[in-house]
């Protein structure tokens, strides 16, 4: 197969080098403009529309991002084929915690100084430049994966129109009452000085002590006795009868780490009778858990720790300590009263916060929140939690896999008013102003002497609008009442409550539709042993990847054998695997070139052997399987045939049988093989395009058909003769 023909072109008597290709050919397609679906030709009329989950500014990509990279191009360029307008939006986010934080570490490395140094302005011009340069690196590792978004239509969280789409969000919710500033229990994490949200948590195993104390007549246990100095309610279950004889209401005078106090007996059917002994003291400032019990017997609430980790006044001599070291000091104290019962080992979890390390400290404070579990006249009086829970309940949205909609309503079920504002200067700052006791809602200032308020919100309030800011949304642009609600959403399992959630909730307040129809929920891409991917594992980076192997190499390692909400193994050998499977389309397609020397594909050819009809029989078999498993989203199984097709069938066997056909077969067998030769690889490359966009673009330019256009916009072979 390596000899010189001259009926066949030069490059194909070398291996196939991506090298040589990739760039030119994803710049051809840029110049086509057939990303765009705008410039589309004219078949391609029912809308078929996806955004792309916006990578944050930190960084640059990493093999989950391939991943969902290679799902959406897959989808994007088969519907493409299928005659769909197609849209794919890109864009990235703003990552407000995590670009700050990542910005303000790096100038305290060099400078020494923090953020109150430099000032808001300063900081955020710096923080500007830091996300503008990361976005451009993203930008071009993006288009090195063969993604083929809309560039035209690029988006930011951050940028004027989606600030302009924030602003009416966060009206509107005001107006209606759902958004409110109220003193709730909020996660603090005392490091970056902010609140963060449950998925900007990071659970550490932690080993430990666990106390047991005695309280007043009970025993307690704890594995935060720094938690406990203002600890004056005791709670157990109302027919727990080892405590029948007390009533809830109860006060009783008990000796403890400060000296003699009153406690009162509350009784709460919440409580587990068979954890521990049946009976806790609450801490509501510092525990979610307390706080509810509080406020539904609404008892008083008194901070212990400081919004920096420090213990306040209350605990006397340890005051202005830290937790670590106050913690054995107390626990000592107690022994010396003789209120330690005992200790044990304990292991647990604590929580940190992703960003900053710091341990988390549950904190009551003032913050904006979002209502959930008010009615909203506008949307029939149902609330926010019953417009999410009915999306799913009604069918209205597909979750793939199936079981993830279990997941979902179970979370929702149990969801939290929101808190949407953060204590940090990168973001979209809360557009309420305050003069004289009044308080305006508005994006500019409403004149003199008006101060806006400090925080900022929440990325996900601003990433919950994804799916219709993108598409102009608050006006009702072209782009929105085509494209909306959009097709598909595919992303991480990981942030199903997060942002799947999230933009549920908006659009389905905001305008009263869906946001998707179909969630396409991916796994995580782990390491050949099964571990999470990270630095300190020497994580494989996709880009490098690329140059190496390919990128159509990366693409089909990403999808073959990865299926909806499944967690998958990456390795370098993979990857190499598939390198094989490229340069094997490329052997095959000179062979048959060579071997149909003058020949031209004949596109409504009928006269095909008996032989030869009954391969394509097989065919025909194959393509109905595969496009019905394309319409189901079953890409890793598509994958996987189209690969044993092409090598083990058409490589190893047809190719095989069809040199004697070619060598001793009368005319009309040799006419019949070489079109079925000709046929076949038409089919292959159509096929295999949206999964290997490079190779096969590159092979369909010498292809030998009439009429042809680029292999992009061609038309998928949905029929055989």
């Amino acid at each position: 197969m390596m000899h010189k023909d001259p009926a066949i072109p030069e490059k194909f008597l070398k291996p196939y080098n991506p090298k040589e290709t990739e760039e030119i050919l994803y710049k051809k397609w840029l110049d086509s403009g057939y990303f765009n679906p705008d410039n589309l030709p004219s078949r391609h009329t029912t809308p078929f529309s996806i955004v792309l989950p916006p990578p944050n500014v930190t960084g640059t990509l990493h093999m989950g991002h391939a991943s969902m990279l290679v799902i959406q191009d897959i989808m994007v360029r088969y519907k493409r084929m299928m005659g769909f307008k197609t849209l794919w939006i890109p864009g990235t986010d703003h990552a407000a915690i995590a670009t700050q934080s990542k910005v303000e570490s790096e100038i305290y490395k060099k400078e020494g100084k923090r953020r109150h140094d430099l000032g808001r302005e300063e900081l955020l011009k710096r923080i500007e430049k830091f996300a503008r340069e990361s976005h451009d690196t993203i930008v071009n590792q993006t288009k090195r994966m063969g993604a083929s978004l809309d560039w035209s239509r690029e988006a930011y969280t951050l940028d004027t129109p989606r600030e302009r789409a924030v602003f009416e969000a966060f009206k509107q919710m005001y107006n209606d009452k759902l958004i409110y500033r109220g003193h709730k229990i909020v996660n603090w994490d005392p490091k970056g000085q902010t609140t963060i949200s449950d998925d900007e948590i990071v659970y550490v195993e932690e080993k430990t002590k666990f106390y047991y104390f005695t309280y007043g007549p009970f025993t307690i246990g704890t594995a935060r006795p720094e938690t406990k100095f203002g600890d004056k309610y005791v709670v157990m279950h109302p027919d727990d009868e080892r405590y029948a004889q007390y009533k809830h209401g109860d006060t009783l005078d008990i000796e403890w780490i400060n000296g003699p106090m009153k406690a009162t007996i509350i009784k709460d059917p919440s409580i587990d009778m068979a954890f521990g002994t049946g009976v806790m003291t609450i801490t509501p400032w510092h525990s979610r858990v307390d706080f509810d019990i509080a406020e539904k017997f609404k008892l008083e609430k008194e901070p212990i720790i400081d919004s920096y980790g420090k213990l306040l006044p209350i605990a006397k001599e340890f005051a202005g300590m830290k937790i670590l070291d106050a913690r054995p000091k107390i626990v000592e104290k107690l022994k010396a009263k003789g209120l330690l019962v005992k200790e044990e080992d304990y292991t647990h979890n604590i929580a940190t916060a992703e960003r900053t390390g710091g341990i988390v400290e549950p904190q009551i404070m003032n913050q904006w929140f979002i209502d959930v579990n008010k009615k909203i006249p506008a949307r029939d009086n149902k609330t926010l939690k019953e417009l999410m829970l009915g999306t799913v309940e009604n069918k209205q949205i597909d979750f793939l896999p199936e079981r993830f909609e279990k997941v979902y309503t179970h979370w929702i079920t149990n969801l939290r008013d929101w808190c949407i504002s953060r204590q940090i200067w990168f973001g979209h700052r809360i557009p309420v102003w305050y003069k004289d006791g009044e308080e305006k809602v508005s994006l500019t200032s409403p004149g003199e002497g008006w101060i806006q308020d400090e925080d900022t919100l929440d990325t996900w309030f601003s990433s919950g609008l994804w799916t219709f800011s993108t598409l102009g949304w608050p006006e009702k642009t072209k782009d929105f009442q085509t494209y909306h609600p959009t097709s598909v959403l595919e992303t991480g399992y990981d942030i199903i409550f997060f942002w799947v959630a999230r933009m549920i909730l908006m659009s389905t307040y905001l305008i009263g539709t869906i946001p998707f129809k179909t969630v396409y929920l991916n796994g995580i891409v782990r390491n050949a042993d099964g571990s999470k991917m990270s630095k300190s594992k020497g994580a494989i980076d996709p880009l490098e990847m690329c140059d190496t192997y390919g990128t159509d190499a990366v693409r089909m390692s990403l999808i073959v054998g990865t299926g909806p909400g499944n967690d998958t193994k990456m390795s370098e050998d993979k990857i190499r695997a598939y390198k094989n499977f490229a340069n094997k389309l490329w052997n095959i397609t000179r062979f048959v070139l060579s071997s149909t020397e003058g020949e031209t594909i004949e596109p409504s050819f009928s006269a095909f052997s008996a032989q030869d009809k009954e391969l394509m029989l097989k065919q025909k078999t194959l393509l109905a399987e595969i496009t019905k498993e394309m319409d189901e989203y079953k890409f890793y199984l598509v994958g996987e045939k189209l690969y044993a097709y092409t090598w083990h069938e058409f490589a190893d066997i047809i190719l095989e049988e069809s040199k004697k056909i070619l060598l001793e077969g009368t005319d009309t067998e040799k006419k019949s093989r070489k079109q079925f030769l000709l046929h076949t690889l038409v089919l292959i490359l159509k096929t295999l395009h949206p999964f290997v966009p490079f190779v096969t673009e590159e092979i369909w330019k010498d292809i030998p058909l009439p009429s042809k256009k680029d292999l992009i916009i061609e038309t998928w072979p949905y029929e055989l003769n």
